[in-house]
């Protein structure tokens, strides 16, 4: 048996209403021979009044909606039309129609994740399947080409947008399909969307191409089109409320004030009356009295619905308050019968009309549409009252559902702002992170990682977590993550660092808690954080952790491990001390650091989420991202109630071949060995054009050592990459300042100089002593 498809059936109408072409596919649909209608008036196949599709035409140059046809014999069939308005390059004008006749069922839509993905996408998307017919198109695409994905499902592109732009994407299209490689084509095929378009094939599990995906972007500049949807999924939760409080208005007007009503919502609130059309909004409520006259078919609830400009909603919307027509006016009457979104009006028997536009301070959110039937009385002024009444607490209610979201995007733009990106470069370590908010409406939390670069090629890693969520939990994130940078800088020990931290909370939570004694959880009070430094050199980390989840370890023989660092207590609490400890990572050692959202994922069975860590994380992988996204497939069954940080970091080592040093005599006689050992190291490493200006600066550091330090005096070089750093250590506890000398002092100006050669210089104070250090840029040999 032969296989069918969809197939499309065009014709074309000149200006005067006389058909003059009519396709193969036109006469499967309608039974009529090609010689049977050519040269015949358009309006013999119709079914309606043919008076109402010419004032539906007048002045457009595009049209869709539903338009009652006579079959051959005799059958009356309503069937949803695309009309263009052509014009050839001799000036003649005329209109082709095409019309999409499904005979298969339509693909089932995909899991809730990737539906949501395909809809909310911040790009216009629209795929085609193997015959290059459209089966989807997402709501960027649906506001772009300003047609609902009813009205051209079915059709091909150069039905959808005719002209040579989608007749080249066409050929792309099948080049894609043919070659099951990704084609990019510079055309504009609408004024919305951008100028390049990509053709991505859509394979299925054994390798075969089934469709192709067409994404294009909005143009850059555009203003008028609805904000990008939340990549997070956000929105998720938002439309329903959106919609409960659109079904909460027809709750309480149906059957009280109308027999039949609608709410359409725009996707994005617009400022004042909206004069342009069409418009699309998308429907959100449709309510019928019980025992009545149904709504019918036509656009239902979440399908988007089209309004031209001269309907009586544009109309409203464009007056910014309530119009009241008699369904049996001739204007009212063709948009009831040519438009799927007023199909109710018509199917519900109707007669009177009611439009009233959802205002909320001054932005327009949609309309909302009141029918009632003729054996009532029209709408009064105390019933429009009334509708406007209800419909301004809707659009009230509705609004608040879109300052959800919003709300809920700045908080994430904070957020994100506020974590490392991109990530400092570094040599010691090799660095993968991921950052996953909260699906919950509390919004998203203070979770925060970092990475600091540090003195003499070390690193430190940092994982934080703020109590709370909302801006209040992102704002603390910020301060606490610019004192660790700042404490970090001055080369602080873990355990010292975090003491500080804990200072620094007990302040915030002080100053905030004055200023508002209700407050959350002020300053961050309970907050927790997790701080390592790695060290290539002598490959061992040092961590210190308040509260925080203790760090996981990959050793290169795959054995893994928790590392034992003793907990702490969480910021705030003041007068508890916090411990480090010491360990060493073998080169190509695997850390990982979390925060807590990543076990509370898997409901609180915390053996069973290590259990999960430790596979993932031991498992070969060909990078670390790979490894991060695998651990987060492994223990994220669904969308996280509470934020989720993960920091991978693969250590490296700076083996002898890059490092050297020297212990040096409490001499001044040994300043001049210590720039012959420089000299001399330089020119093995390769870097004679440096050794001038580090020999100055190992001359001043080591001066400055024996004068005012004690010993053991010790000079190490280390050489990684591009930087070459300078240090000297010595048993002093004393730091070095620099001051400008006078004009007569003999000493002062050591520092000064080392200032003005070195790119960074700096002092370190370990548990005894001190190390002063200089970096610079120099070549790779």
């Amino acid at each position: 048996m032969e296989r069918q498809s969809t197939y499309t059936a065009t014709a074309t109408i000149d200006e005067q209403g006389i058909l003059t072409g009519w396709s193969e596919g036109a006469r499967r649909l309608l039974g009529y021979d090609s010689a049977a209608v050519v040269g015949r008036p358009a309006t013999a196949l119709l079914a309606a009044d043919g008076a109402a599709v010419r004032r539906a035409l007048a002045g457009r140059q595009r049209w869709n909606g539903t338009i009652p046809l006579r079959h051959r014999d005799g059958r009356p069939r309503e069937l949803g039309v695309l009309a263009h308005r052509r014009t050839s390059a001799a000036g003649a004008t005329d209109w082709l129609v095409v019309i999409a006749v499904p005979a298969r069922a339509q693909p089932p839509r995909g899991e809730p994740l990737e539906e949501w993905t395909f809809l909310q996408s911040p790009f216009p998307l629209a795929i085609f399947d193997a015959e290059q017919r459209l089966v989807r198109a997402n709501r960027r695409m649906e506001h772009a080409l300003a047609l609902p994905e009813a009205a051209i499902r079915g059709l091909c592109l150069a039905h959808i947008v005719p002209g040579a732009a989608s007749e080249e994407a066409d050929r792309s299209m099948r080049l894609a399909l043919e070659s099951g490689r990704p084609q990019e084509v510079r055309v504009r095929l609408a004024p919305e969307l951008g100028l390049a378009a990509v053709l991505t094939p859509l394979k299925d599990a054994g390798g075969r191409v089934r469709a192709v995906c067409l994404s294009t972007q909005q143009p850059a500049g555009e203003t008028g089109a609805p904000p990008p949807a939340d990549r997070s999924g956000s929105r998720v939760g938002t439309v329903a409320d959106r919609a409960r409080a659109a079904r909460e208005l027809g709750e309480v007007t149906v059957p009280r004030l109308a027999d039949v009503m609608t709410v359409d919502l725009l996707d994005a609130p617009r400022a004042g009356p909206q004069h342009a059309g069409p418009l699309v909004l998308r429907r959100a409520a449709l309510r019928a009295v019980p025992d009545g006259a149904g709504p019918g078919a036509g656009a239902g609830v979440g399908e988007a619905v089209v309004c031209p400009a001269d309907s009586p909603p544009a109309h409203s919307m464009a007056a910014g308050r309530p119009l009241l027509y008699d369904a049996t006016d001739p204007a009212v009457a063709a948009w009831a019968t040519l438009d799927p979104g007023a199909a109710w009006l018509r199917s519900s028997g109707s007669r009177w009309l009611l439009a009233v536009p959802l205002l909320d301070r001054g932005d327009l959110l949609g309309v909302a549409l009141f029918g009632r039937r003729r054996d009532r009385e029209p709408f009064g002024p105390e019933e429009t009252r009334l509708a406007q009444e209800f419909t301004a607490k809707a659009a009230d209610g509705i609004q608040r559902a879109r300052d959800l979201p919003r709300s809920r995007t700045t908080t994430m733009a904070l957020q994100r702002s506020l974590l490392p990106h991109p990530l400092p470069d570094q040599g010691a370590l090799e660095i993968a992170t991921r950052y996953l908010p909260a699906a919950s409406r509390a919004g998203v939390g203070g979770d925060w990682f970092d990475v600091i670069p540090l003195s003499g090629s070390r690193v430190a890693l940092v994982v934080g977590d703020v109590v709370g969520h909302g801006i209040r939990a992102s704002a603390t994130m910020g301060r606490l993550r610019t004192a660790v940078r700042t404490l970090a800088d001055v080369d602080l020990p873990a355990d010292e660092l975090l003491t500080h931290l804990d200072d620094l909370v007990l302040r915030l939570a002080a100053d905030e808690g004055s200023a508002d004694p209700d407050a959350e959880t002020a300053g961050g009070i309970g907050t927790t954080c997790l701080y390592a430094v790695y060290d290539p050199v002598s490959r061992r980390c040092t961590l210190a952790r308040a509260g925080h989840p203790p760090p996981a370890v990959v050793t290169p023989d795959g054995a893994v491990r928790l590392l034992d660092v003793p907990a702490g207590p969480p910021l705030g609490l003041g007068g508890l001390p916090f411990e480090a400890v010491e360990a060493e990572l073998p080169e190509g050692s695997l850390l990982a650091l979390y925060t807590d959202g990543l076990f509370e994922a898997r409901d609180h069975d915390i053996d069973e989420a290590l259990d999960k860590m430790f596979a993932a994380l031991g498992r070969p992988a060909t990078s670390l991202d790979a490894v991060c996204d695998r651990v987060l497939t492994e223990l994220l069954s669904h969308r996280p109630d509470d934020d989720i940080a993960l920091l991978l970091a693969r250590t490296r080592a700076l083996h002898e071949d890059r490092v050297a040093s020297w212990e040096l005599a409490d001499d001044p006689t040994v300043v001049s060995l210590a720039r012959r050992y420089a000299d001399e190291q330089l020119a093995a490493w390769g870097l004679d054009e440096a050794a001038f200006t580090t020999e100055l600066m190992v001359s001043e550091l080591v001066t400055n050592a024996i004068r005012y330090g004690r010993p053991p005096i010790r000079l190490r070089l280390i050489h990684q990459g591009d930087t070459l750093i300078s240090e000297v250590y010595d048993a002093s506890g004393t730091t070095p300042h620099m001051r400008r000398a006078r004009t007569f002092d003999e000493g002062g100006r050591g520092l000064l100089l080392v200032a003005q050669l070195a790119d960074r210089w700096g002092t370190r104070h370990d548990r005894v002593g001190k190390t002063v250090w200089a970096e610079q840029s120099v070549g790779t040999p």
